[in-house]
């Protein structure tokens, strides 16, 4: 899985990303135009747009573009920072500087090209195609941000765009004398009979970007001291499904339900990290995680903890980061949504649960959770059982049986499967799981699901909770809008999510 993004209870739903997309188009339209107006009528850049046309214009602000989101881009990837909460050019070119020869011979132009070349590489490799089939394309390519931001704050030194200096704008100032020198008449003051002198323009990229360098600096400082600091592997657990299990201790790692962390195994690779979402509890006096064979280096991850004979190999861990699944705690009633290895992150909720309950916690706001777990073969059900059958036994022997209500889909099966449940289907216990609640074949119907939820809780705000795919999200996401109430007194539904 991958970092999700928050949504604190309360304040109103989630952007979709869609949203996201056209707020951050309509910011960088309302940059360009401001920015194109500006620079059509600086008087600085008079003479240069006589010469160049509108084509100043679109240059310089397309470069403020570029700055503006270059100066925020490095903000996402600070995770301990979320968690915790164009030289020359004279009015005429010699007669062999075409554009090829400046976009290959001068350090503007070099660098435009890299930077150019940079951006599509890794916006190209962004698509979700690459990034699940072929995920160390993704990874590699977008280090090439190294490359793009050196390009980006060497682009302007040498000063390309050049404009009129403020001595000569005092002296033959456009707004008196720009007919004199374009038109050539003959009734100009002597003060108008002066030829403009021009300047570069000072570099400011790196204005833009220095606080955020800066910042993701001192952010990868930190990540690396954290990642260099021993991990010990205590428990090496082989699931069904190919799914591998690693419980770890780290001196003073502390942790929240839900949270991630990016671990990396130098056997494999010195440079791949990858997030995998906790399913330990903060209770628990060590941490874990669960990882289903889904590409090249977890095969290789399996297969490297499968093989190994008397030395463990050696794991480093990074973070841990926060999600919305930290939230869960926040709202008094709480619908998990988890599609495959999904309900990792409810791994840790449920876990937890059980160890407050275990200690009678007074504190514990959630008085309702209903569970949703969709999967694909009998076999992904097989980890997650033990602690689902540990929650149903203790919850019952506390008198609070009805606190959580959960349903298992199984949405891919045979006809031995279905022949096997038809035959057994008076059992006390189901024949998937070996647990009280039956195993549904099928896909939820949420809006029977919210319309249910709604229903038993007239006048509560109810957290929805999903890892799981984006459409998904989609369908979630509709449901919370459609089964919301307007009245403020009523039934509220928010969502949030996680991406994996």
């Amino acid at each position: 899985m991958a970092g999700g993004s928050r949504e604190s209870p309360r304040r109103g739903e989630e952007p979709t990303p869609k949203g996201r997309s056209a707020a951050w188009l309509g910011i960088n339209i309302f940059l360009f135009t401001y920015y194109f107006l500006f620079f059509n009528r600086d008087e600085r850049y008079f003479y240069t747009r006589a010469i160049l046309g509108s084509a100043l214009a679109w240059a310089r602000a397309s470069a403020k573009c570029l700055n503006f989101n270059s100066m925020l881009i490095l903000l996402p990837v600070c995770r301990n920072l979320l968690s915790f909460l164009r030289g020359t050019c004279s009015p005429i070119l010699p007669p062999l500087q075409t554009v090829e020869y400046v976009a290959f011979t001068t350090i503007p132009g070099l660098t435009g090209v890299i930077i150019t070349l940079a951006l599509i590489l890794m916006v190209t490799s962004s698509t979700e195609f690459i990034r699940r089939n072929y995920f160390e394309v993704f990874w590699y390519t977008h280090h090439l941000f190294l490359i793009y931001f050196a390009g980006l704050l060497i682009h302007g030194i040498a000063g390309l765009v050049r404009g009129q200096t403020e001595e000569s704008m005092e002296e033959v100032h456009p707004h008196h004398c720009a007919h004199c020198l374009t038109q050539k008449d003959e009734d100009c003051s002597r003060k108008c009979s002066k030829d403009p002198e021009f300047g570069s323009i000072p570099a400011e990229s790196w204005k833009w970007v220095l606080a955020p360098v800066l910042l993701y600096i001192f952010e990868r400082i930190l990540r690396i001291w954290r990642a260099r600091q021993k991990v010990v592997v205590t428990k090496v657990v082989m699931h069904p499904a190919r799914v591998l299990e690693l419980q770890m201790q780290k001196k003073g790692f502390r942790m929240e339900v839900g949270q991630y962390i990016f671990v990396n195994c130098p056997a494999i690779s010195l440079l791949e990290w990858h997030p995998f979402t906790l399913t330990s509890a903060p209770e628990e006096d060590f941490f874990s995680i669960h990882i289903r064979a889904a590409g090249d280096w977890t095969e290789r991850l399996i297969d490297t903890f499968q093989q190994q004979n008397l030395e463990m190999p050696r794991i480093e861990v990074d973070g841990p980061f926060g999600t919305a699944s930290e939230d869960v705690f926040q709202y008094e009633v709480a619908m998990l949504v988890g599609a495959g290895i999904g309900v990792t992150p409810f791994a840790s909720i449920l876990k937890s649960i059980w160890y407050k309950f275990q200690q009678a916690d007074q504190t514990l706001k959630t008085k309702k959770i209903y569970f949703y777990w969709l999967c694909r073969d009998t076999g992904a059900f097989a980890w997650f059982n033990d602690l689902l059958a540990s929650l149903e036994q203790k919850m019952a022997e506390s008198g609070k049986a009805d606190f959580l209500t959960y349903r298992l889909f199984l949405t891919g099966w045979d006809t031995n499967i279905a022949n096997n449940v038809a035959l057994r289907f008076d059992t006390a216990t189901d024949t998937v799981t070996g647990l009280r609640h039956k195993t549904i074949f099928g896909r939820p119907m949420w809006n029977s699901e919210f319309a249910a939820v709604a229903a038993a809780h007239p006048r509560s705000v109810v957290g929805v909770f999903l890892c799981g795919p984006g459409a998904l999200a989609k369908s979630l996401q509709k449901s919370c809008h459609q089964h919301s109430s307007l009245d403020p007194r009523k039934v509220k539904f928010y969502f949030n999510k996680e991406n994996f």
